[in-house]
């Protein structure tokens, strides 16, 4: 499976930004997927997974309440819908699969990783 993020870009405070991540591959739907993100000088964090079937979904703290995720296993892409955006939000964002979506916050089992996409969010 190669993932495929895309949809950064460079947004004011207050606005909306869209990601998207495609695979390649039919096992798509399989598998469980989640969004992290890296700011400049610090550590991979976790920001939403969403199980195989679309039914649970999980997000971290600091994006929880502004941030939908969404998955469209016909078109083998997961979405990161995130609203209110604010500077701190500024990172380059990673799609993943693999694992389970409620351990994802923890990256285990995670079994591939997409290049990724970079937000920044101007005040």
């Amino acid at each position: 499976v190669q993932l495929q993020a895309s949809g950064g870009g460079l947004v004011q405070a207050g606005g909306s930004l869209r990601l998207s991540c495609t695979a390649s591959g039919r096992t798509f739907s399989r598998y469980d997927m989640g969004w992290f993100r890296q700011a400049p000088g610090k550590e991979r964090e976790f920001v939403s997974a969403i199980n195989w079937f679309g039914v649970s979904t999980y997000y971290g703290d600091s994006v929880k309440g502004r941030s939908t995720i969404s998955r469209d296993n016909t078109r083998n892409t997961v979405y990161l819908q995130m609203n209110s955006l604010k500077p701190e939000d500024t990172a380059v964002y990673y799609c993943a699969a693999g694992g389970s979506a409620i351990t994802m916050p923890t990256m285990s089992g995670i079994d591939y990783w997409g290049k990724g996409t970079l937000v920044t969010v101007s005040s």
